[in-house]
């Protein structure tokens, strides 16, 4: 019944830009925190950042000043753009739905997405 779908992955040179979507369909999110995580072959699944249902976002140190994560309520889809890709950024980028606090704890998000693949080149 509830599905996350992740778009807008691809190929890019480092330096380069790419601006993902995440569209959520069976129910609203709106008053939920939604999230980004990614996960590169052989590693954990990491917390990238969120947002809350106010707006206010979150971004592990790694990403902050690159990434900016942003939702259409009226969607229901959340975004990251994505700025200054590096080749360290290469991985699976999933969205979910968070259910509580922490919000870079991936055991409380209780919906995923299928995730997309993001690969960048030097």
């Amino acid at each position: 019944q509830v599905q996350l779908v992740e778009s807008g992955g691809g190929l890019v040179q480092a330096g380069g830009s790419l601006r993902l979507s995440c569209a959520a369909s069976g129910r609203s999110f709106s008053s939920y925190t939604m999230g980004w995580f990614r996960q590169a072959p052989g590693k954990e699944r990491e917390f990238v950042g969120a947002i809350t249902w106010s707006g206010y976002t979150y971004y592990a140190d790694s990403v902050k000043g690159r990434f900016t994560i942003s939702r259409d309520k009226a969607k229901n889809t959340v975004y990251l753009q994505m700025n200054s890709l590096k080749p360290e950024d290469t991985a699976v980028y999933y969205c979910g739905v968070n259910s509580g606090t922490p919000y870079f704890d991936r055991r409380r998000y209780d919906y995923w997405g299928q995730g997309t693949q993001v690969t960048v080149s030097s």
